[in-house]
C-alpha cells in the first residue's frame, strides 16, 4: 500500500475546515513543519498573521485539518489561483503538515485529496505545490500521489531587497 492509500487512515480520523479558534494548532503545525525541515529561521508568520490573513472577510487561504477524538494530526494549508493558459482556476497547497507520530498512516494523503475535492467543487481544474527540493521523502510521497514536478517550469521569486527594489515607486 503506498503512503498515499486511504484505506491506512486511522478509523475515526475526520478533515475538517478549520476556523479562527484553530490558528494556535495551525501556527505550532506550521512550527513542526519548520523545524522538520530545518528552517525553522524562514518561519515568521505569527498567530495574529493567520489571523489577519486566513480569516478575515477576503481571506487569502483556507486550512483543512485531519483530527482524530478532537486532535490534530495535520493540515493542508492552500489558496486558490487562476492559470491563464489554461483559462481555469486551481488549488495550490502551501503548506502540508502531517504530525511525526501520524506520519506514514494515509493523512498526507487525505488531506491531499481532500483539498482537491473541495476545490474541485469550487471550479479548479488542476493543483500546484512546491517542494524543498533535497525533501526526498516528500518527492517521493506526492509521486505516490500522482503529483509530479512540471518538467517545463522552474518556480522564481524574489523576497527581501530584490521585492523591495520592484516594489519602489518611480
Amino acid at each position: 500500500m503506498s503512503a498515499g492509500t486511504a484505506a491506512s487512515v486511522p478509523e475515526g480520523t475526520v478533515v475538517r475546515a478549520a476556523t479562527v479558534d484553530d490558528v494556535a494548532t495551525i501556527h505550532a503545525l506550521l512550527v513542526e513543519l519548520a523545524e522538520a525541515t530545518g528552517l525553522s529561521h524562514k518561519l515568521l508568520t505569527s498567530k495574529d498573521d493567520l489571523v489577519r490573513h486566513g480569516f478575515s472577510k477576503t481571506p487569502a487561504f483556507e486550512v483543512l485539518l485531519a483530527e482524530q477524538d478532537g486532535t490534530a494530526l495535520g493540515m493542508s494549508l492552500y489558496f486558490y489561483n487562476y492559470s491563464s493558459w489554461r483559462g481555469r482556476l486551481g488549488v495550490y497547497i502551501q503548506d502540508l503538515v502531517v504530525e511525526r507520530h501520524a506520519r506514514g498512516l494515509g493523512i498526507g494523503g487525505l488531506l491531499v485529496r481532500e483539498t482537491a475535492r473541495r476545490a474541485k467543487r469550487r471550479g479548479a481544474t488542476h493543483l500546484r505545490l512546491s517542494v524543498e527540493h533535497d525533501n526526498h521523502a516528500a518527492h517521493k510521497f506526492y509521486d505516490s500521489l500522482g503529483v509530479r514536478a512540471a518538467p517545463s517550469e522552474r518556480i522564481l521569486e524574489a523576497d527581501g531587497t530584490a521585492f523591495e527594489r520592484l516594489a519602489q515607486v518611480s
